[in-house]
């Protein structure tokens, strides 16, 4: 491998703990110019001393400029080393799940930066979220065709960091032919997974753990469930026995799988749905003089950057206040963020102010995170994304 990166003096420090992200202020420029790597190569990372710490794919364009995927200067991530990764990945999974439903790929957290790959059992969801990984589509390909032999493969190619790294966006079919429907299961429950047209890769497996916990509380409830997307929450609810389930979106798609989804396991007569603004059906619903048990509240990330906290903090305080109107005299309140830069003390926080605001009493009883299908990278932090709490909201 002719490309090298030489880090400057002490630079090396993150990358020895474990980090596998270089930013380009990290790089001595004068000894090995960031310009004169082609973008999307793969290059050996040096010390200020010339020592090889191992292989990067590289990106001058972007923030973080080289991602590092072996610290064996000697490696390429080439077909053999996605094989490997994906068979280590595989024997996770099937250690923890007994069934093949699961993300099977977490970017940093398996040793793969930038690439995700969902299984929903035969068919693959792929994001190829850097140019590194672009350029390593079709070994990608070939390795998951080798390690599962699947029936189709689906670039899901549509994230908001592949604008980051300059890359367009593409949904295609790109190995196999897709089923008319792609179905997993989750806690018992059936569902169809919208993987062309669906947010992500067409379902969230991160919240598989809470969503069984709540499962658990719910039975003879009233359920509320905003930013139900297609219904993962709701109509797992309604399935562990809520007499009543509401599911609100403001997709008019999303919701149509909302009943897909609840017919699919017998449970039409259960779940309702609503479409509209989050804040304006909760304010609708209020002024109707509604009143839920459990209110579940799953909305996307409000804070994109490190800049958006100040407005998303207040935006997911607003939410839960507004959320907890409509709660019960002794109501269960499952609040979620998906926003790496929203720290669980400050959704805490947020739950905190919302109860007092309601001059009620307020118990945390449940804080959970991503299930064990999206490990954690230690030297990471920004792998640990996802909080829910469990937080019983009564008056005395």
């Amino acid at each position: 491998m002719s490309e090298r990166l030489r880090l400057k003096k002490n630079a090396d420090r993150r990358l020895k703990a474990g980090h596998l992200w270089l930013y380009s202020n990290e790089i001595d420029i004068e000894a090995t110019p960031l310009k004169g790597v082609e973008p999307g190569a793969q290059a050996i990372i040096e010390a200020a001393s010339g020592k090889p710490l191992g292989v990067a794919y590289v990106n001058p364009h972007s923030l973080i400029c080289a991602r590092v995927v072996s610290r064996d200067a000697n490696v390429r991530l080439d077909r053999s080393l996605l094989v490997h990764r994906f068979k280590q990945a595989l024997a996770l999974r099937q250690r923890l799940f007994n069934k093949p439903f699961y993300r099977l790929i977490h970017g940093e957290g398996d040793l793969l930066p930038g690439l995700i790959v969902d299984r929903f059992d035969d068919v693959l969801v792929v994001q190829l979220n850097t140019l590194g990984m672009e350029h390593l589509g079709d070994e990608i390909v070939a390795a998951l065709d080798k390690v599962l032999s699947p029936r189709a493969i689906v670039f899901k190619n549509d994230s908001s960091g592949r604008r980051q790294e300059q890359l367009e966006r593409q949904v295609e079919v790109v190995f196999g032919e897709l089923p008319e429907q792609v179905l997993l299961e989750e806690n018992g429950v059936r569902f169809v997974a919208p993987v062309i047209d669906g947010q992500k890769t067409g379902w969230f497996y991160d919240h598989r753990a809470n969503r069984a916990w709540l499962n658990g509380l719910v039975a003879g409830k009233r359920v509320l469930d905003v930013f139900s997307y297609v219904g993962g929450w709701g109509v797992q609810a309604a399935a562990h026995g809520a007499t009543e389930v509401l599911c609100i979106d403001s997709s008019a798609e999303a919701l149509e799988r909302v009943a897909e989804n609840a017919a699919l396991n017998g449970l039409a007569e259960q779940v309702a749905i609503g479409e509209g603004d989050a804040f304006e059906a909760l304010a609708a619903l209020k002024a109707e003089g509604e009143q839920f048990d459990v209110i579940v509240l799953d909305p996307p990330a409000f804070i994109k950057k490190r800049k958006d906290i100040p407005n998303g903090e207040r935006a997911y305080s607003r939410l839960n206040r507004e959320a907890m109107r409509l709660l019960g005299r002794d109501g269960l309140l499952l609040s979620a963020s998906c926003s790496m830069h929203l720290a669980t003390e400050r959704l805490v926080e947020c739950v905190r102010g919302a109860v007092r605001h309601q001059d009620r009493h307020g118990q945390v009883i449940y804080q959970g995170g991503q299930g064990s299908d999206h490990p954690v990278h230690p030297a990471i932090p920004e792998t640990a994304y996802l909080k829910a709490l469990g937080v019983r909201v009564f008056r005395d």
